[in-house]
């Protein structure tokens, strides 16, 4: 039986990588008890990560299991209300909820962003250099890499520029561990967001824009979303929308401050190379770091001698699977080639944004902010430097996102 698992404890969200190495070892799935009293079933090979996200035995309605039990309370019928997201039902619902949200999504209009995203990102890098230049060190995670994909979602969405900030601090809370944060804090940020989302939905209702949930709204009327759905539906895009890409960054960002020829070489290398950047650090620091919860609805063979009973908790983990070494040599090291387009044999796809049915829908719009962002900020800021121990940074707890809280910054100077 492997060691409890506790996904709040510093250590471990500083680096899982050798606890799922460890399972993965054991076989497909490892039974794992919980630090909260429970159990849950990990996949951490990248094998049967992608069969399992592919099965449909594998109910993606959460499981009752999972977590501890929840007494009924006003914050508690906030969480069940806006979890009735797509991510959290199976087909035929899924695809009707799912199918609602398409559209915003094309590539034809995530790629007519980019000029915005461009404008953005010099915005933002421009004021990064004056904090620099003033105060000498910065966040480049609240400077940087919170309030782009942020904006760039919040403008898809509807959502309110002055409201980003109270936004990011109830999604933090909700996506931590409650043993992470003081008593209390999670239901607070549940019932917030709640009553947030109901505010911001009749404002859409009295006044419409030219924004998804404005579309949504008035989709109600041809037999679209019903309010519990729009309710879900908005935590989900807002939360999806700006978490993934935003660690994205932040992780991309300190592994190329970390590997200087890495970095000098994404520089010299042109789109190709900071795309491939991009992919490794999807696979080498996924910033999804597990799935949404599922359970087997029949029991199931993974094979290796491991059968899953019905009814159980399993967790896909993604970034375990993206370190698998039957699949990526060196798994451990950072090293974009691997991605590179050439004549050479290709890494595997990585698993960062999912696999089958409920694969990202923002896939496209978070690779676009990145391939805008990541060489205009090394490219307006060449001699920007760490200005902390990498290996102190403190790691956003839990098992469902991940990515360093804090990078500080500062300009070498000659």
């Amino acid at each position: 039986m492997p060691a409890p698992l506790d996904p709040a404890h510093a250590d471990f969200a500083r680096d899982p990588y050798p606890y799922y190495a460890r399972l993965r070892a054991q076989g497909p799935a490892a039974r794992v008890p919980l630090a909260n009293g429970t159990h849950a079933w990990l996949v951490t090979g990248y094998g049967p990560a992608r069969a399992v996200l592919g099965d449909p035995r594998f109910s993606n309605v959460p499981p009752r299991r999972a977590g501890r039990p929840r007494a009924d309370s006003p914050a508690e019928r906030a969480r069940s209300c806006l979890a009735r997201h797509m991510l959290n039902s199976d087909a035929p619902g899924h695809l009707r909820l799912r199918r609602l949200t398409t559209a915003a999504f094309t590539p034809r209009r995530v790629d007519a962003l980019r000029p915005r995203v461009e404008r953005l990102t010099d915005t933002l890098l421009a004021r990064l250099r004056t904090r620099l230049d003033r105060e000498g060190t910065a966040d480049l995670v609240d400077a940087f890499a919170f309030p782009l994909p942020v904006l760039v979602i919040g403008e898809v969405l509807g959502v309110p520029e002055a409201d980003r900030d109270a936004l990011r601090e109830w999604t933090y809370r909700v996506g931590s561990p409650a043993d992470a944060l003081a008593p209390g804090a999670v239901d607070e940020a549940w019932t917030s967001l709640y009553t947030y989302f109901r505010e911001l939905i009749a404002d859409k209702r009295r006044a419409p824009g030219d924004d998804l949930f404005s579309t949504l709204v008035a989709g109600e009327r041809d037999g679209g979303l019903d309010d519990g759905e729009l309710l879900a539906m908005a935590f989900l895009l807002l939360f999806a929308g700006y978490e993934t890409t935003m660690n994205l960054l932040a992780s991309a960002s300190l592994l190329l401050l970390t590997h200087p020829g890495e970095r000098a070489a994404a520089c010299a290398g042109g789109p190709a190379r900071w795309a491939a950047v991009t992919e490794e650090t999807l696979r080498h620091a996924s910033p999804l770091e597990g799935t949404t919860w599922r359970r087997t609805t029949e029991a199931v063979d993974l094979g290796g001698g491991v059968v899953i009973p019905a009814g159980e908790p399993v967790l896909v983990v993604l970034a375990a699977a993206g370190r698998d070494p039957e699949h990526f040599p060196e798994p451990d090291a950072f090293r974009p080639d691997r991605y590179l387009p050439g004549d050479g044999v290709r890494a595997a796809a990585h698993l960062g944004f999912g696999h089958g049915p409920h694969f990202c829908l923002g896939a496209r719009l978070a690779r676009l902010e990145a391939a805008v962002a990541l060489p205009r900020l090394f490219t307006a800021l060449p001699s920007l430097t760490l200005a902390a121990d990498p290996r102190e940074l403190p790691y956003r707890p839990g098992l469902l996102v991940r990515g360093p809280r804090r990078v500080p910054v500062r300009l070498a100077r000659p």
